[in-house]
């Protein structure tokens, strides 16, 4: 295949097989993703991120979901553990956006160390009494201010640190009462109310490289299709929001899509959307996406380029000293010099998501 190919892939395991680098060297993916699957230790890890880009032959972005708390790739012993988001936030409000800047820079540190650079975060979805359980405590909050503050914290604390943030999920999923992964949500709400809540956080980000759709049906704007698929509502991404970035969807293999994986990815790009993503690593159902999404056309290709343009080398940041001032400002205790729970590991490293 000529050209990069319009999806992002998983991979099987913790290594790449000589059949599954030949596949990506075949299909050119334009970036990867990675699971808890694939993610043994840090030498590990940082041996499959060089591998992946070894079989494209070229600098691939590697992206991952390290959000902390429930949404962890990387864990302990290895990695440093978090508070959910939103029991984070509220441990401690007035210190709430350094702390989130803090937990960003740190994990974007330990991405960079294992070869990974992208990280799906940040979450700028409000919180409600609605919010699917899981999703609610991946939030920042239910103030969309306070959330969209939050959200443009994070990003610069990954872009910090090298890493590109992909922002989630456009252009908002928290009043999803259903757990997407299994079945389709439907919003109700006016286009005016979700216009000055839910959507409004995802304003001030829309400079931002990379955002991710949610497959999430707003009956107001398109009642037949969910926002990954629908015309009306990447435009409304596009104008009304002011986004001009590279914009991937979620997980195209999850059930709140239906039909044959290649006509939802050939749907979403029909639809706006850039990139396909697909993170099962199964190498039947990438080959079907492969065939139907085809290679960046020309205004997605040089949206990619820009995005990457993004990456940089990390601003230079004292690990022991950022990890002090995460501890004082959630525990109030100045003595402290550790993260989380991971507070017997080698506080000198950078690891990964």
């Amino acid at each position: 295949m000529t050209g990069q190919g319009a999806y992002i892939f998983g991979c099987e395991g913790p290594s790449l097989s000589a059949d599954e680098a030949a596949f990506f060297r075949d299909t050119n993916p334009w970036g990867f993703i990675l699971f808890a699957r694939n993610v043994e230790d840090p030498a590990q890890l940082q041996a499959l991120t060089a591998d992946l880009r070894n079989a494209v032959g070229r600098d691939a972005p590697v992206f991952i979901d390290q959000e902390g708390g429930r949404v962890a790739r990387l864990t302990l012993p290895h990695w440093r553990d978090w508070l959910p988001p939103l029991e984070q936030v509220r441990q401690n409000k007035k210190g709430a956006v350094k702390a989130m800047y803090l937990r960003y820079r740190l994990i974007s540190d330990e991405l960079r160390a294992v070869g990974i650079d992208g990280n799906c975060a940040p979450v700028a979805d409000i919180a409600s009494v609605d919010t699917h359980p899981v999703l609610k405590n991946r939030c920042y909050g239910e103030d969309v201010v306070r959330v969209s503050e939050i959200a443009g914290t994070v990003a610069q604390a990954l872009l910090d640190g090298g890493v590109l943030p992909v922002v989630k999920h456009m252009p908002g999923q928290g009043r999803a009462s259903l757990d997407s992964h299994e079945e389709l949500p439907r919003v109700s709400e006016k286009w005016k109310t979700l216009r000055w809540s839910d959507f409004m956080a995802f304003e001030p980000l829309a400079e931002l490289p990379i955002a991710m759709t949610a497959h999430v049906i707003y009956e107001d704007l398109d009642p037949r299709h969910p926002a990954t698929l629908s015309p009306e509502v990447i435009a409304m991404i596009r104008g009304e929001l002011g986004f001009h970035g590279l914009l991937m969807t979620d997980d195209i293999s999850m059930s709140a899509l239906q039909g044959p994986l290649g006509q939802r990815g050939r749907a979403a790009l029909d639809a706006g959307c850039d990139l396909v993503l697909h993170c099962s690593g199964k190498r039947d159902e990438m080959h079907e996406v492969a065939l139907a999404a085809g290679t960046l056309q020309e205004a997605a290709q040089e949206r990619a380029d820009k995005a990457l343009n993004w990456r940089a080398a990390p601003i230079p940041i004292d690990i022991r000293a950022a990890e002090a001032e995460f501890h004082a400002l959630m525990t109030g205790d100045n003595s402290g010099s550790d993260v989380g729970q991971g507070r017997d590991q080698e506080q000198g490293q950078a690891e990964g998501d």
